[in-house]
Protein backbone atom coordinates (compact mmCIF):
# COMPACT_ATOMS: atom_id res chain seq x y z
CA UNK A 1 0.00 0.00 0.00
CA UNK A 2 1.18 3.46 -0.71
CA UNK A 3 2.62 5.69 1.60
CA UNK A 4 0.45 8.63 2.18
CA UNK A 5 1.65 12.20 1.63
CA UNK A 6 1.29 15.34 3.96
CA UNK A 7 -1.34 16.82 1.99
CA UNK A 8 -3.56 13.93 2.14
CA UNK A 9 -2.94 12.65 5.47
CA UNK A 10 -4.56 17.22 5.79
CA UNK A 11 -7.13 16.36 3.84
CA UNK A 12 -8.29 13.38 5.79
CA UNK A 13 -8.94 15.64 8.70
CA UNK A 14 -8.56 13.71 11.53
CA UNK A 15 -9.02 16.20 14.27
CA UNK A 16 -8.19 13.15 17.54
CA UNK A 17 -4.59 12.85 15.55
CA UNK A 18 -1.75 13.95 14.76
CA UNK A 19 1.37 13.35 12.19
CA UNK A 20 4.35 12.75 14.33
CA UNK A 21 7.37 11.68 12.41
CA UNK A 22 6.54 8.33 10.69
CA UNK A 23 3.21 7.88 12.31
CA UNK A 24 -0.38 9.08 13.68
CA UNK A 25 -0.48 9.85 17.02
CA UNK A 26 -3.30 10.02 19.70
CA UNK A 27 -4.28 10.57 23.17
CA UNK A 28 -7.30 9.96 24.45
CA UNK A 29 -7.89 10.88 28.40
CA UNK A 30 -10.00 8.27 30.70
CA UNK A 31 -11.26 8.05 33.95
CA UNK A 32 -10.04 4.75 35.08
CA UNK A 33 -7.32 2.30 34.19
CA UNK A 34 -10.43 0.08 33.65
CA UNK A 35 -11.98 2.91 31.56
CA UNK A 36 -8.65 2.75 29.91
CA UNK A 37 -8.35 -0.82 29.24
CA UNK A 38 -12.06 -1.66 27.93
CA UNK A 39 -11.08 1.24 25.43
CA UNK A 40 -8.07 -0.26 24.31
CA UNK A 41 -9.93 -3.53 24.02
CA UNK A 42 -12.74 -2.14 21.70
CA UNK A 43 -9.42 -0.65 19.59
CA UNK A 44 -8.01 -4.29 19.76
CA UNK A 45 -11.31 -6.03 18.16
CA UNK A 46 -11.42 -2.83 15.50
CA UNK A 47 -8.00 -3.63 14.47
CA UNK A 48 -8.70 -7.43 14.43
CA UNK A 49 -11.24 -6.85 11.97
CA UNK A 50 -8.75 -5.60 9.61
CA UNK A 51 -5.46 -7.14 10.26
CA UNK A 52 -3.85 -4.02 11.80
CA UNK A 53 -3.39 -2.53 15.19
CA UNK A 54 -2.21 0.69 16.76
CA UNK A 55 1.21 0.65 19.24
CA UNK A 56 -0.36 1.44 22.64
CA UNK A 57 0.23 2.97 25.53
CA UNK A 58 -2.10 2.53 28.66
CA UNK A 59 -1.46 4.51 31.54
CA UNK A 60 -3.13 6.37 34.11
CA UNK A 61 -5.75 8.51 33.45
CA UNK A 62 -4.49 8.43 29.66
CA UNK A 63 -4.23 5.83 26.05
CA UNK A 64 -1.72 6.90 23.91
CA UNK A 65 -1.87 5.07 20.59
CA UNK A 66 0.44 5.49 17.30
CA UNK A 67 -0.79 3.98 13.78
CA UNK A 68 1.59 3.14 11.55
CA UNK A 69 2.35 0.84 8.59
CA UNK A 70 5.14 -1.30 8.05
CA UNK A 71 4.84 -2.38 4.49
CA UNK A 72 4.09 1.50 3.19
CA UNK A 73 5.58 1.44 -0.66
CA UNK A 74 7.71 4.41 -1.07
CA UNK A 75 9.09 5.93 -4.91
CA UNK A 76 12.23 8.02 -5.03
CA UNK A 77 13.10 10.17 -7.61
CA UNK A 78 14.45 7.51 -10.23
CA UNK A 79 10.90 5.44 -9.67
CA UNK A 80 12.44 2.47 -7.46
CA UNK A 81 10.15 1.09 -4.49
CA UNK A 82 11.22 0.82 -1.13
CA UNK A 83 9.44 -0.40 2.24
CA UNK A 84 8.85 1.86 4.39
CA UNK A 85 7.38 2.41 8.31
CA UNK A 86 4.53 5.05 7.19
CA UNK A 87 1.40 6.07 7.46
CA UNK A 88 -0.80 5.04 5.09
CA UNK A 89 -4.24 4.40 3.87
CA UNK A 90 -5.61 1.82 6.76
CA UNK A 91 -3.79 3.72 9.38
CA UNK A 92 -6.26 6.71 8.24
CA UNK A 93 -9.38 4.63 7.95
CA UNK A 94 -8.64 2.76 11.21
CA UNK A 95 -7.93 6.04 12.83
CA UNK A 96 -11.18 7.33 11.83
CA UNK A 97 -12.73 4.28 13.85
CA UNK A 98 -10.77 4.57 16.68
CA UNK A 99 -12.01 8.07 16.84
CA UNK A 100 -16.08 6.49 17.00
CA UNK A 101 -15.13 4.31 19.12
CA UNK A 102 -13.85 6.68 21.52
CA UNK A 103 -17.00 8.47 21.80
CA UNK A 104 -18.83 5.51 22.18
CA UNK A 105 -17.26 5.39 25.46
CA UNK A 106 -17.18 8.95 25.89
CA UNK A 107 -13.57 8.82 25.67
CA UNK A 108 -11.67 12.55 24.51
CA UNK A 109 -9.11 13.21 22.64
CA UNK A 110 -6.03 15.60 23.28
CA UNK A 111 -4.15 15.97 20.68
CA UNK A 112 -2.04 18.82 21.67
CA UNK A 113 -0.56 16.56 24.31
CA UNK A 114 1.21 14.64 21.77
CA UNK A 115 5.10 13.77 21.44
CA UNK A 116 7.53 11.65 19.77
CA UNK A 117 11.55 12.03 20.42
CA UNK A 118 13.81 10.95 18.19
CA UNK A 119 17.53 10.82 18.43
CA UNK A 120 19.91 12.52 15.74
CA UNK A 121 23.52 11.76 14.69
CA UNK A 122 26.09 13.66 12.53
CA UNK A 123 27.99 11.61 10.65
CA UNK A 124 29.94 10.71 7.11
CA UNK A 125 30.16 7.09 8.29
CA UNK A 126 26.52 6.24 9.06
CA UNK A 127 26.54 2.65 7.02
CA UNK A 128 29.87 1.81 8.76
CA UNK A 129 28.77 3.22 12.58
CA UNK A 130 24.94 2.10 12.17
CA UNK A 131 25.69 -1.85 13.24
CA UNK A 132 27.42 -0.23 16.31
CA UNK A 133 24.37 1.42 16.96
CA UNK A 134 21.97 -1.22 16.80
CA UNK A 135 23.31 -3.48 18.32
CA UNK A 136 23.30 -1.09 21.38
CA UNK A 137 20.27 -0.11 21.35
CA UNK A 138 17.90 -2.61 20.13
CA UNK A 139 20.69 -5.49 20.38
CA UNK A 140 19.51 -6.65 17.05
CA UNK A 141 21.40 -5.96 13.78
CA UNK A 142 17.97 -6.46 11.77
CA UNK A 143 17.27 -2.88 12.96
CA UNK A 144 19.68 -0.96 11.35
CA UNK A 145 17.28 0.21 7.97
CA UNK A 146 14.23 -1.08 8.98
CA UNK A 147 11.19 0.56 7.97
CA UNK A 148 13.67 3.34 5.87
CA UNK A 149 15.69 3.33 2.70
CA UNK A 150 18.43 4.71 4.97
CA UNK A 151 20.46 3.79 8.01
CA UNK A 152 18.54 5.11 10.45
CA UNK A 153 17.77 2.28 13.44
CA UNK A 154 14.69 2.27 14.43
CA UNK A 155 13.77 -0.53 16.98
CA UNK A 156 10.40 -2.73 16.14
CA UNK A 157 9.00 -3.21 19.55
CA UNK A 158 9.38 1.04 20.32
CA UNK A 159 11.56 0.18 23.45
CA UNK A 160 13.69 3.06 22.32
CA UNK A 161 13.70 5.88 20.20
CA UNK A 162 14.56 5.93 16.48
CA UNK A 163 18.46 6.97 15.71
CA UNK A 164 18.84 8.53 12.26
CA UNK A 165 21.99 9.70 11.15
CA UNK A 166 22.67 13.38 9.56
CA UNK A 167 25.37 14.19 6.39
CA UNK A 168 28.10 15.19 7.69
CA UNK A 169 31.58 16.17 5.65
CA UNK A 170 34.39 14.24 6.61
CA UNK A 171 36.49 17.59 7.25
CA UNK A 172 33.79 19.18 9.33
CA UNK A 173 34.38 19.12 12.92
CA UNK A 174 30.73 20.01 14.56
CA UNK A 175 31.04 21.25 18.46
CA UNK A 176 27.84 18.74 19.20
CA UNK A 177 27.00 15.35 17.19
CA UNK A 178 24.09 13.92 19.44
CA UNK A 179 21.21 15.74 19.57
CA UNK A 180 17.54 14.80 20.79
CA UNK A 181 14.75 16.02 18.33
CA UNK A 182 11.47 16.35 20.09
CA UNK A 183 7.86 15.80 17.55
CA UNK A 184 4.65 18.06 18.44
CA UNK A 185 1.52 18.55 17.57
CA UNK A 186 1.75 22.28 15.81
CA UNK A 187 -1.04 23.65 18.42
CA UNK A 188 1.92 22.71 20.94
CA UNK A 189 5.07 24.22 19.45
CA UNK A 190 4.06 27.61 20.95
CA UNK A 191 4.15 27.03 24.48
CA UNK A 192 6.95 24.24 24.49
CA UNK A 193 9.33 26.99 22.98
CA UNK A 194 8.22 29.32 26.01
CA UNK A 195 8.47 26.91 28.09
CA UNK A 196 12.30 26.20 26.99
CA UNK A 197 12.66 30.27 27.17
CA UNK A 198 10.88 30.48 30.63
CA UNK A 199 13.50 27.80 31.95
CA UNK A 200 16.36 29.79 31.03
CA UNK A 201 17.19 27.67 27.02
CA UNK A 202 17.69 30.08 24.04
CA UNK A 203 16.50 29.25 20.36
CA UNK A 204 19.53 29.22 18.27
CA UNK A 205 17.80 28.96 14.77
CA UNK A 206 14.35 29.10 13.92
CA UNK A 207 14.58 30.10 10.19
CA UNK A 208 12.90 26.74 9.39
CA UNK A 209 10.30 27.21 11.80
CA UNK A 210 7.66 26.07 12.98
CA UNK A 211 8.84 22.44 11.06
CA UNK A 212 11.80 22.86 12.99
CA UNK A 213 13.09 25.20 15.60
CA UNK A 214 16.53 24.63 17.00
CA UNK A 215 17.09 25.52 21.02
CA UNK A 216 19.89 25.23 23.57
CA UNK A 217 20.32 24.85 27.17
CA UNK A 218 22.80 26.78 29.40
CA UNK A 219 26.05 24.84 27.89
CA UNK A 220 24.97 25.31 24.95
CA UNK A 221 23.58 21.57 24.00
CA UNK A 222 21.47 21.76 21.17
CA UNK A 223 17.52 20.22 20.56
CA UNK A 224 15.02 20.73 17.49
CA UNK A 225 11.33 20.98 17.81
CA UNK A 226 9.61 19.19 15.04
CA UNK A 227 6.07 19.86 13.73
CA UNK A 228 5.03 18.43 10.25
CA UNK A 229 3.27 21.02 8.66
CA UNK A 230 2.72 19.34 5.58
CA UNK A 231 0.08 17.11 7.56
CA UNK A 232 -1.28 19.64 9.52
CA UNK A 233 -4.79 20.37 8.89
CA UNK A 234 -5.73 23.48 7.04
CA UNK A 235 -8.03 26.15 8.42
Amino acid sequence: MDMLRGEQIAEADLTDWRKLAQGLHARFTVGSFGAGARFVAAVAEAGDAIGHHPHVVLGKGYVDLELVSDDAIYRDDEGAEHVVEWVTQQDVDLARRISEIAADHGVTADPGSVSEIELGLDTAQSATIAPVWAALLTGSAESQGRGTPSDEVRDGTGRVPNLWFGDLDETETPRQRFHVEVYVAPEAADQRIAAVLAAGGTVVDDSDAPSLTVIADQDGNRGVLCVDTSAAAKG
